[in-house]
């Protein structure tokens, strides 16, 4: 599987014509910006579609799912979470969007009903904070054909899933595919931004809410970020690959002791980069993250505690010693403080440091 993904990638970027010069970027406006036209076309072929938008200009995955869902949907049409309740950070933009006139429906694919041209199905891929699977291929597939039935639009949040199968949503029939580069695709390099990837006209209608009609995907500055962004998109899928690894050993190691984890380790597929693993009370979610800050490379010093942080509905606590600010693709842990009590392991670019991190949390609560 890594195998597969270096060689898109590589593919993508070697036929692309990009050059030395090109990774300066832009100042000011960003027009004639000759590296991020072909960095577009690079995240186009890498996620299976027709055009590709990746900015510095959104500053997270929930700023680029927002400015998508602005984007493609419209007073009247309905808007379709077959995958559950989303992520708590994306609640006042669907309220933003319901007081605007869309219809929001939370509903499994098999109970949506009928469709019409406009509506918009939406898939989060990862979990998010709750106990259902990542979605992967055939789920994907199977919602993408739902919606063009009815000429409806299917719209895939691929935080954290980017590069853990051979394939990506493009290429399952996503019509936009939205991701954060402080997640999977950054390869830990890019400080900042978030990619787009889908139809040509979805792309474009993306390109002119995050700047402005008429615009578009013409303007925006890349430098200093260019160069980042391009290094770590390329290392992307050999980094991916290592966090893989790491979330098998916690997933082993969970099972050896007793302690239910999801995916199981013995899983054949993997579908985001997230370890679920169902700790039973609060003390033991707050001391495996305290002990995962204690392995980071960045304020390992640091003692994370539970806090009612924006967006979310419960007390959350977040262990996170990364290069990167929120790079979940550093190793990092986190967890709202409600029933089951599971903490959330994402990340690790080295396997070796997720297993030395992992042991010496559960260690922490006493296993």
């Amino acid at each position: 599987m890594i195998q597969q993904n270096t060689y898109r990638v590589v593919e993508a970027f070697r036929t692309s014509g990009l050059s030395t010069p090109d990774l300066m970027g832009t100042t000011g406006y960003g027009y004639d910006d000759r590296g991020r036209a072909l960095l577009d076309g690079i995240v186009a072929r890498i996620f299976g579609t027709e055009a590709g938008l990746i900015r510095p200009q959104w500053a997270s995955g929930t700023h680029a799912l927002a400015t998508a869902l602005k984007a493609v949907t419209h007073p009247g049409g309905r808007l379709v979470m077959v995958s559950g309740i989303p992520y708590d950070t994306l609640g006042p933009t669907l309220k933003k969007l319901a007081e605007q006139g869309v219809r929001l429906d939370i509903t499994a694919l098999e109970e949506a009903g009928g469709l019409k041209p406009g509506d918009v199905v939406y898939v989060q891929r990862s979990r998010g904070y709750s106990g259902r699977p990542s979605w992967g291929r055939d789920a994907i597939v199977e919602a993408a054909e739902y919606a063009h039935q009815f000429g409806a639009l299917l719209v895939v949040d691929n935080c954290y899933g980017e590069f853990t199968r051979p394939e990506e949503p493009g290429h399952w029939g996503a019509d936009l595919v939205i991701g954060s580069l402080m997640k999977n695709p950054g390869g830990t390099l890019a400080p900042t931004g978030a990619y787009a990837a889908g139809r040509s006209s979805v792309i474009e209608q993306v390109a002119e809410e995050l700047f402005a009609p008429g615009i578009g995907g013409e303007v925006g500055a890349t430098a200093p970020y260019l160069r980042l962004m391009a290094q770590g998109l390329f290392l992307a899928p050999q980094l991916v690959g290592e966090a893989l690894m790491g979330g098998v050993y916690a997933s082993w190691r969970a099972a050896s002791l007793g302690i239910p984890a999801d995916p199981p380790w013995a899983a054949e597929e993997r579908n985001d980069i997230v370890v679920a693993l169902e700790l039973g009370s609060p003390d033991r979610v707050v001391a495996f993250c305290q002990a995962i800050q204690a392995w980071s490379p960045v304020d390992a010093q640091a003692k994370p505690e539970p806090w009612q942080m924006p967006g979310y509905d419960h007390p959350v606590i977040m262990a996170a010693g990364g290069f990167v600010s929120g790079g979940s693709l550093e190793l990092s842990a986190d967890a709202p403080i409600r029933p089951p009590y599971r903490v959330y392991l994402q990340g690790g670019v080295n396997r070796w440091h997720t297993m030395l991190a992992v042991d010496s949390a559960f260690q922490s609560i006493g296993f």
